[in-house]
This record gives C-alpha cells, sequence and structure tokens, in this order.
C-alpha cells in the first residue's frame, strides 16, 4: 500500500528518499507558512471575515497542493499568492471600489478559464508572445508594492500633505516592524530554516509586552477549524452579468497577472531542480498548470484570493525534494495548520511587515536580467516598474507597460519584432481608459 501511494506521486524508491522528501516539504512549508498570517490579514482589509479567510486560505493550499502532488507529481507547494491577494484588497476593493464578493467572483471566473486555457494549452502560447523583459519587470514592480504594503501595514511610513508619504514618528509598532526586517533578513542569510515564520512568531512575541500583540480574552493555542461560511460562495456576478468592460479587464489582469507569477516560478524551480530539457522546456508543465488553475477555482470557491505556486518552493528542492512526495508532505502540514487558527490569526500586521518586505526583496531579482541598454526595452520596463507602486495598482503598471512597449516599438520601427498578440493585448488596454469616456 505504502510502495503504491509513493508510485503515484512519481517517488521511484532507487532514485529517491523518503526522509529527504518529508523533510523538503516540512522546508517548503515553513518558508511559505507566512501566508497563513498575512492573507487573513490583508484580505481582512477588504471587509472579509478573518478567521473564514485562514481556513479558507488553508483549505484552498492543501487541495491544491495535492493536485501538484498526485497529478503533476512535481515538489511545489501552492497557497494564496502574495502581490495578487494585495491587488485583491487594495486595488479591486479599496481603489476600484468593487465589493470583496464581486472581485472574489472575478477571481472564480479567472480560475474557470485557467482550466479552459491549460486543457488547450493556450497559456505557454501565451507567455511565448510577451517580451522577455517585460516578464521580468512585472516580477521587481510586484516585489516594490508588496514590500510598500508592508511598510505602510507595519507603520513606517505614514501618510504626508507635502511629500504623500513620509518615515513616521517612531513607535512601538514601527519598531517591531523595522526589527523584524532586520532579523529577517540575517536569519535568511544564515538560512535557517523557516526564517520569515521564525520572525513572524518572534515579533509577534516581542509585541505583547509593547501592547502591539493583542491577546484575546480565552486564548487557546489549539481550537476546531474556523467555518468558512462568511467567505464561501459569497459571489456577486451582477458586474459579469451586466457585462461591465472595466470589470472584465479585471478578470484579464487577475489572469495575467497569475499566468507570469506561477511560469515564472515554475520555470526556475524546474530549471534549479533540473527538470529541464537541454531545450529549456519542462516536461509536465502543463499538468502543473493544471494544479494552480484548480488551486484558484477551489480558492475562490472556499473564499480566498488568486492561488499561485510558491517560489518558497524552491527551497525544499534545495534540501533534496524532488516528487510529488514533497508536496505531499506539505499539503499535510498545511491541513495540520488549520487547528492553530488562534495563533496565526491573533499575529499583529506589524509581526507580518517582514515578510512583505524580504519577499519583496526575493521578486526584485530579475532586475539584473534586464536590458537597460536598449531604450525601447528600457523604459516600458522601467514605466512597470515605477507605477505599481506609485499607483497602488499591480494592474496599472502591467498594463501602462505594455501599451508602452508597443508604442515605443513601432515609433523606433521596430514593430515586426512584436507579436500579434501583443497588438491585441495593446488593444485591449487602450480600450480600458478609453471606455469611460465614451
Amino acid at each position: 500500500m505504502k510502495n503504491k501511494l509513493l508510485s503515484y506521486l512519481g517517488f521511484d524508491p532507487t532514485q529517491h528518499r523518503v526522509k529527504i522528501e518529508l523533510l523538503a516539504g516540512l522546508t517548503t512549508f515553513l518558508t511559505m507558512s507566512y501566508i497563513l498570517a498575512v492573507n487573513p490579514l490583508i484580505l481582512g482589509d477588504a471587509g472579509m471575515d478573518k478567521a473564514a479567510v485562514f481556513s479558507a486560505t488553508v483549505i484552498a493550499a492543501a487541495v491544491a497542493t495535492l493536485v501538484m502532488a498526485f497529478y503533476a507529481k512535481m515538489p511545489f507547494a501552492l497557497a494564496s499568492g502574495m502581490g495578487l491577494n494585495a491587488f485583491f484588497a487594495y486595488t479591486l476593493v479599496a481603489v476600484m471600489g468593487y465589493s470583496w464578493q464581486e472581485a472574489l467572483a472575478a477571481v472564480l471566473f479567472e480560475g474557470v478559464i485557467f482550466i479552459l486555457l491549460t486543457v488547450l494549452r493556450v497559456r505557454e502560447a501565451i507567455v511565448n508572445a510577451i517580451p522577455l523583459n517585460l516578464r521580468y519587470s512585472i516580477s521587481v514592480g510586484i516585489g516594490l508594492f508588496i514590500a510598500y504594503i508592508g511598510l505602510k501595514n507595519g507603520g513606517v511610513i505614514v501618510a504626508s500633505d507635502s511629500t504623500i508619504t513620509s518615515l513616521c514618528s517612531w513607535s512601538p509598532t514601527s519598531l517591531v516592524a523595522v526589527i523584524g526586517i532586520l532579523l529577517g533578513a540575517a536569519l535568511l542569510k544564515l538560512n535557517v530554516k523557516g526564517a520569515l515564520f521564525i520572525t513572524i512568531l518572534v515579533m509577534t512575541l516581542i509585541g505583547i509586552p509593547f501592547g502591539v500583540t493583542q491577546i484575546p480574552e480565552n486564548f487557546s493555542l489549539v481550537s476546531l477549524p474556523s467555518s468558512i461560511g462568511p467567505v464561501a460562495l459569497k459571489f456577486d456576478f451582477s458586474r459579469f452579468l451586466a457585462l461591465d468592460v472595466e470589470y472584465l479587464i479585471v478578470v484579464f489582469t487577475l489572469l495575467f497577472m497569475d499566468l507570469f507569477d506561477t511560469l515564472g516560478t515554475l520555470i526556475g524551480a524546474s530549471t534549479s531542480a533540473g527538470f529541464a530539457d537541454k531545450n529549456g522546456r519542462i516536461p509536465g508543465l502543463n499538468k502543473a498548470l493544471m494544479a494552480d488553475a484548480v488551486g484558484t477555482t477551489v480558492g475562490a470557491l472556499c473564499g480566498t484570493s488568486t492561488v499561485t505556486t510558491y517560489v518558497e518552493s524552491t527551497t525544499g528542492i534545495a534540501e533534496g525534494g524532488r516528487t510529488g512526495l514533497t508536496a505531499f508532505s506539505a499539503a499535510m502540514l498545511f491541513i495540520l495548520a488549520l487547528f492553530f487558527s488562534p495563533l496565526f490569526l491573533m499575529i499583529p500586521s506589524a509581526a507580518t511587515t517582514s515578510a512583505l518586505v524580504l519577499v519583496g526583496v526575493m521578486m526584485i531579482r530579475p532586475i539584473t536580467q534586464l536590458d537597460f541598454n536598449d531604450m525601447s526595452e528600457a523604459l516600458p520596463c522601467f514605466v512597470t516598474i515605477l507605477m505599481m507602486p506609485f499607483t497602488a495598482s499591480i494592474s496599472e503598471g502591467i498594463v501602462l507597460g505594455m501599451l508602452s512597449y508597443v508604442i515605443v516599438k513601432v515609433l523606433v520601427g521596430k514593430g515586426k519584432e512584436l507579436s500579434w498578440v501583443m497588438y491585441v493585448l495593446a488593444a485591449f488596454f487602450v480600450l480600458k481608459y478609453i471606455a469611460p469616456l465614451l
């Protein structure tokens, strides 16, 4: 029975070791488990019930990671994506004015469309049409935006009438946030397993005597899982049924963001694991993409934001994880975490600032791959990176970056370098801006 289960996970006893795969799964879980503390806080800012979001986040992560384990047989774990959850709460709800129920419906549509695109193998075709430099700049821009949100939530930067934002007047909250960033960076440098998660826990404890961390009455470390009832299946389809153009663009933007977030992670992690062939192609990539699509759909049904493959999976790969057993063990740990919701929900936003900022640092690494010598490449990438934090909108950064890319290439006589897909996308984005004027 045991050997049969392992075979379903792509485990070959002549090539792999159970202990190594299990340790790899634990490592992956520890390095990405900060999402269990961060996601309820971010989606809570959109008006969603934090306890219900915690359960929804865990269930979606477990289901998606199990699909990765048994269907794709790869050592990758999935959960609600950082950046994607910020887009949900701070762009769709806070800036654009959608209700969280309308935003959740957009996530559901995205997931269903992703399943169809994956079945038809369209996702790889789309990726091949987007210039490489723009893909890099999207990751960098999201990293800066996430760091901005972290500093804001931690009270390190505050609103200013004269300069829009400024450094805070130091308080226990902002000090906890900054100390957490420094501690997390040191632990990461020392290759401490679960550095981000450990930092969050340490700063939560430090925050208790200073009043930053509030311990609820009758606090219990372990409890029965919170119901997902307040957020599950709470969809508002009115915008979609009305064929609201701006809303349809939102769905496309979610689709686009998740597409490149997942593909970038899968390509990078698969290459480091030695899965890629001599031509750079990854066997089984489409199955891994299906796990992502199913995860997003299940996540929306449960009541959480877009699910994606986590770059932290590379930490498990570094420990020797090569099969679905790594993903399976990570999924089991997510399920176990359901019973520790009081601990995760007690964590203050200042304690999670370190995770947001340090993940932002990790996400800007592709900036070294950008070609700044060619202005027709450099300007669109710069626009993409700059406009995400400055407009507090990931989607605006992507839209403006792609539009500027097409326009500049045409102006310098390099329009033939662009695929027809880029022209279609540019036309779609132009429609986004002129539609409100009609």
